[in-house]
């Protein structure tokens, strides 16, 4: 979840340098203490010390217990109606299984959402992805929230949440991961963004569930993890050009463009897209691989089916199939969309592959990733995207990623943790 009343977090990757040891393992508890001595009370999140989120000052209090930091109520006193706001302003849902109200969205999305500091990227989701990522097995139309003008009509802000099970340890929860915050930029001023994940909140109590997960770019109370994203070149003259990379003084764009070369062939034997047929075993593995981790997704068959199955310019999985016992043993998936480039005489998009799940068990982790990248390199992607999180970091160095710019905090709501996790122990993936 972005917090567009803050500024968004850097997308661009200018550094080519890895960040240190100590900042990467930098533990949460120190975040925190940081960021609290370095806001003045004026800066404070007067909001989020309302709501039900660990604070600031919780780290390193003994006394707080790790769990739900209030219990849930009985369903008639959560409150029944919409949230109050300006009279020229009117709370709708928004029905994507609508054409027009889907391209409202879009619009809104496209003009509006994550952008970088200098406003030379900005998100850009197709409906398509839109789609398959607010629309979920089991999902609630209610809990897509649209913010209207009354006399245009036009949509001016948006939130959605989708229902998730969570492992949290050992506790499976269902929850709700927030997503799509964004207001449209010249209302940033009018304090909208409480409301709408206040009116979230509520839509969400309504259906019995209490807790809740996010990310945000920027620092809020109070992260359960800082996670880093990390890029790796696949068409290296376009991200120059575009001003995402840069090439150090002393070296050549043909060297350059040769050290980010990847093979022609994928070296997997048995290596194929996934396909409806696939979805059993590759929840298994998933299911498996996931326990590892403290904070994951506990995705059944169906959840499987929908989030990983290929979809055209959306969804990438490919399967390792033995070639002896036709068992399926690994699979890589990557999910796609673009950014739209400012200020560029010869690109209007970037197109950006993001890392998703990755199981492992016969064929190296370091080969499926390359054969990942390469695939993404065929599908004519410009960078592929991943986050220090699971096991993504032990392939880093050797398939030539970089440090990007941008980071990313892990929230929970109406969760407390009692000290802070490495972004190695995180399963969970927002979109």
């Amino acid at each position: 979840m972005a917090d567009n009343d803050a500024p968004a977090e850097n997308i661009t990757s200018n550094k080519s340098n890895a960040s240190s040891e100590k900042e990467i393992e930098m533990s949460i508890d120190a975040l925190a203490s940081q960021v609290q001595e370095s806001f003045s009370l004026s800066k404070r999140h007067k909001f989020w010390e309302t709501q039900p989120v660990g604070q600031f000052n919780d780290p390193g209090d003994t006394s707080l217990p790790e769990g739900p930091i209030q219990q849930p109520t009985p369903l008639s006193e959560v409150k029944q109606e919409p949230y109050i706001l300006p009279s020229a302003y009117e709370l709708v849902t928004c029905d994507l299984d609508s054409e027009e109200v889907c391209s409202e969205v879009y619009t809104l999305l496209t003009n509006n959402y994550v952008e970088n500091d200098d406003s030379m990227f900005r998100f850009n989701y197709s409906k398509e992805f839109l789609r398959w990522a607010l629309c979920p097995p089991g999902y609630f139309r209610s809990w897509h929230i649209g913010l209207r003008v009354k006399t245009s009509k036009k949509l001016v802000a948006f939130i959605s949440g989708i229902p998730a099970k969570i492992r949290i340890r050992d506790a499976v929860m269902l929850l709700a991961e927030i997503n799509f915050l964004c207001v449209h930029k010249k209302l940033r001023s009018r304090r909208l963004t409480p409301v709408m994940i206040k009116e979230v909140s509520r839509r969400v109590r309504l259906e019995n569930i209490w807790q809740a997960a996010y990310t945000s770019g920027v620092v809020l109370p109070t992260p359960i993890t800082s996670s880093m994203y990390w890029y790796r070149s696949l068409n290296p003259k376009k991200l120059i050009d575009v001003g995402f990379s840069r090439i150090d003084a002393w070296d050549t764009m043909t060297r350059y463009i040769n050290f980010f070369k990847l093979p022609e062939q994928t070296a997997t034997p048995g290596l194929r897209k996934m396909e409806p047929r696939d979805a059993p075993d590759v929840a298994r593995l998933l299911k498996n691989y996931l326990k590892q981790f403290v904070l994951a997704p506990d995705f059944d068959e169906n959840e499987v089916e929908h989030w990983l199955l290929p979809k055209e310019d959306v969804m990438d999985t490919y399967v390792v199939e033995s070639p002896g016992s036709h068992e399926i043993t690994d699979f890589c998936s990557f999910y796609t969309f673009t950014w739209s480039i400012f200020g560029s005489q010869n690109h209007s998009i970037l197109k950006v592959a993001y890392s998703y799940y990755n199981v492992s068990t016969k064929t190296p982790l370091v080969q499926l990733m390359s054969d990942a990248l390469g695939v993404a390199k065929k599908k004519d992607l410009d960078v592929f995207m991943a986050l220090d999180i699971m096991l993504n970091g032990t392939f880093f160095s050797e398939l030539r990623f970089r440090p990007a710019d941008g980071k990313l905090n892990y929230y929970l709501y109406n969760y407390r943790l009692k000290h802070g996790l490495r972004s190695s122990e995180i399963g969970l993936l927002p979109l």
